[in-house]
């Protein structure tokens, strides 16, 4: 089974926000850590993304 990787424009249309707010998130632990597939790229498992948000949508529907 292969995995989906997506580059940083994906992330940032799936998740709404821009690079300086994922890469602060990452930097504080509460987002997932991205995986390097290369020198100077990388890029975020689908799958870690998808745990992400549905984790966000149950604390969001929790709190009204």
């Amino acid at each position: 089974m292969s995995e989906r990787i997506l580059r940083l424009p994906d992330v940032m249309a799936t998740v709404g926000v821009k690079k300086t707010t994922i890469y602060g998130w990452v930097k504080r632990g509460d987002f997932p850590l991205p995986v390097r597939l290369g020198a100077r790229a990388v890029g975020w498992r689908e799958r870690d993304l998808d745990d992400w948000l549905a984790k966000r949508v149950s604390v969001t529907a929790g709190t009204e």
